[in-house]
């Protein structure tokens, strides 16, 4: 059972590492050649009828590249295709989602305290929310393809928003967010495999065939990419967000995620205002900033539900009992209603410690002053014992990790 376990865990581990490197590879592809789109030359007359072109350097040469709107002429030889970075980072994706989220579903997949689901309900919602959303997606842009596209932005916005809010109702708030993420990516690889690669294969058999290639099928492909681009950076963060309960174990998970997708719109309208040589609108980053604190407010931000859910967290966490009757011998003559310590005639800070609630809702602040460090009680006038301490930071951990 150990090497079982073993095993089940490097495979884990060799398939996240897979989909790191795939997905860094994809967005670094990504993210370079939207730069260079935008920052293309498209003022010069060029011979070879190119759109634009453009001169780099780097790794010690120099680099002309030119960009046909449509095709070249001829059909060159050893075309490369970008696509399978994009392939494999989703199948790499996907495969991690059934290691640890459907193989795992009682622990990281289903909270009871959400909604009741038996294992084969919470992934068939899984699955089909992914295939739902590309569908929802795709004929979105296909109603919108000569529309404004400001307009089908703030749609899509909408859908990511409720589909935000959907997980939250259905799934722990560790895999909402990742569902999201991965709902996210669904769509972004879907753009590849379904549109640019189908659209580019088209232009590529029309030159094959003497034919002249239909304009449309590239600036379908043009819309999917720009889409990508927008959504690389909140689908990141949602990847990375099952690491900090901060953005997860929020009642306020739904409304993070969708702020972080603004934040997207933000941070890339700079680069890519800056990249297309139109102005550097350093106001996006002051953006950026407010919506990032309102997002970190939101993480901690009190609602009845949460407190709720915290101090049941708390009460019923390993040691608590414990924990209650030193914080009733060491601290409560000082934090409490009446303090009975000479000279108090309030407690400190207002801070009351004689019940069980009372601790629950001071747990924090009990763990920093008296468990990790021994600013309380003052001096140690109480004579709290390290093995006392040793107990508070126990339960207080056990508490947060469970």
């Amino acid at each position: 059972m150990y090497d079982f376990a073993a095993m089940g865990a490097w495979l884990e581990f060799a398939v996240r590492w897979l989909h790191v490197i795939t997905a860094i590879a994809w967005i670094g592809s990504s993210f370079y050649f939207i730069a260079l789109d935008l920052g293309l030359h498209r003022d010069r007359n060029l011979k070879s009828g190119a759109d634009g072109e453009e001169w780099q350097v780097h790794g010690g040469g120099f680099y002309h590249i030119q960009k046909y709107l449509v095709a070249p002429d001829n059909m060159p030889d050893g075309l490369i295709w970008h696509k399978w970075q994009s392939y494999w980072t989703w199948i790499s994706g996907f495969i991690l989602l059934v290691l640890v989220y459907y193989l795992g579903a009682e622990f990281y997949l289903i909270d009871p305290n959400v909604m009741e689901l038996a294992t084969w309900q919470a992934v068939g919602l899984s699955l089909v929310s992914l295939a739902a959303g590309w569908v929802i997606y795709n004929t979105l842009c296909k109603a919108f393809v000569n529309a404004d596209q400001t307009v089908l932005m703030v749609a899509l916005f909408g859908v990511l928003v409720a589909m935000a809010w959907f997980y939250s109702q259905v799934f722990t708030g560790r895999a909402a967010l990742l569902h999201l993420g991965a709902f996210t990516a669904t769509i972004m690889s879907g753009n590849v495999f379904f549109i640019i690669i189908p659209n580019q294969k088209i232009v590529v058999a029309d030159l094959m065939g003497g034919r002249t290639p239909d304009a449309i099928y590239g600036k379908i492909a043009k819309q999917r990419s720009t889409h990508n681009n927008y959504l690389t950076l909140p689908v990141i963060f949602l990847m990375l967000s099952n690491h900090y309960p901060l953005a997860f174990a929020s009642e306020w998970n739904w409304m993070i995620a969708s702020l972080v997708f603004l934040m997207g719109v933000t941070i890339r309208h700079w680069f890519n205002t800056h990249h297309a040589r139109k102005g550097n609108p350093h106001w996006t980053w002051g953006v950026t900033v407010i919506l990032f604190i309102l997002i970190a407010w939101l993480s901690v931000a009190p609602s009845e539900n949460r407190e709720a859910a915290v101090a049941t967290r708390f009460a019923q966490a390993e040691g608590f009992s414990d924990v209650h009757n030193i914080v009733l011998g060491r601290c409560s003559m000082c934090h409490a209603a009446e303090p009975g310590w000479p000279g108090l005639h309030w407690a400190p800070k207002g801070v009351v410690l004689e019940t069980e609630a009372d601790l629950t809702r001071n747990a924090r602040a009990v763990y920093l002053q008296s468990g990790v460090s021994h600013a309380m009680p003052p001096a140690n006038l109480s004579y709290m014992e390290d093995e006392e301490r040793a107990v508070i930071v126990a339960w207080y951990r056990a508490a947060i990790d469970g």
